[in-house]
């Protein structure tokens, strides 16, 4: 019988957790512990890092898993690169459960930036209101454009003091919907929004927000991951575990 790990940490991972328990499937849920009160979960769940790459191979191979279902943050590209070299190491099928990015609509007014580093640059010299819905670790980058007023929205509150001189942290865990983000926005008197291309529809209500009031949107592009089988869907998955998940076909994309 297969033993699968779930790489989780996205609202996907939870869907993919609950449709595993259900099918009575052996599975483990794997966390990042990033968060101090991650959402729980219907299988036997671990929180923490696994030691790079040799770290998870013997993981691997000390809980027998025969199958790996990569559903982290498309920006946990680390994490990603880690799987994929640790299941070839040890000849375990993997398969990620990717989010489409999102592609900008006739009313958009987006520009796509390749790091973070763009991402500042990109910001006008002259102060405005940004909607920085980046996360925390990169946060730092932005104290060279310290001019600016940043607004964040974490799921955690910061535990050091924020590496800007002019931000105000909102609290809230996702999913939002557009109505939230456009009082937030409002109230916030925010006039630029930078972002990671995350992709799904938990975290797309800001976009939707900024199309409304007429916004520039900038938009950091997604870190590559090595070549590896992809679904973008839970249904995908399943069907990748019941129908030729074999180890060594980490080269394959697609639906």
């Amino acid at each position: 019988m297969p033993r699968i790990l779930l790489l989780g940490g996205t609202s996907e991972a939870s869907q993919m957790a609950r449709v595993l328990a259900n099918s009575g499937a052996d599975a483990v849920f794997s966390y990042a512990g990033r968060t101090t009160a991650p959402v729980s979960q219907p299988l036997p769940t671990r929180i923490g890092g696994f030691g790079g790459v040799t770290g998870l191979a013997a993981y691997l191979r000390a809980e027998n898993i025969t199958h790996v279902i990569d559903a982290t943050h498309p920006f946990a590209a680390q994490m990603s690169a880690n799987a994929v070299a640790a299941c070839g190491m040890t000849n375990v099928a993997l398969c990620a459960l990717e989010r489409p990015a999102w592609r900008a609509g006739p009313d958009d007014t987006w520009l796509s930036v390749p790091n973070t580093e763009t991402a500042v640059q990109a910001l006008p010299d002259s102060p405005v209101r940004v909607f920085l819905a980046i996360g925390k670790q990169t946060l730092s980058a932005f104290s060279h454009k310290s001019q600016h007023f940043y607004l964040l929205r974490l799921v955690d509150a910061p535990d050091t003091p924020l590496p800007l001189p002019r931000a105000q942290a909102v609290i809230a865990r996702g999913p939002f919907t557009e109505a939230e983000d456009l009082a937030l926005l409002r109230t916030h008197a925010i006039t630029h929004i930078v972002a990671k291309n995350a992709g799904g529809t938990g975290a797309r209500a800001k976009l939707d927000a900024a199309r409304v009031l007429g916004l520039p949107v900038i938009l950091i592009d997604r870190p590559a991951v090595p070549p590896r089988a992809v679904r973008h869907s839970v249904e995908a998955v399943m069907n990748w575990l019941a129908h030729g998940a074999e180890a060594g076909t980490t080269t394959e994309r697609g639906v």
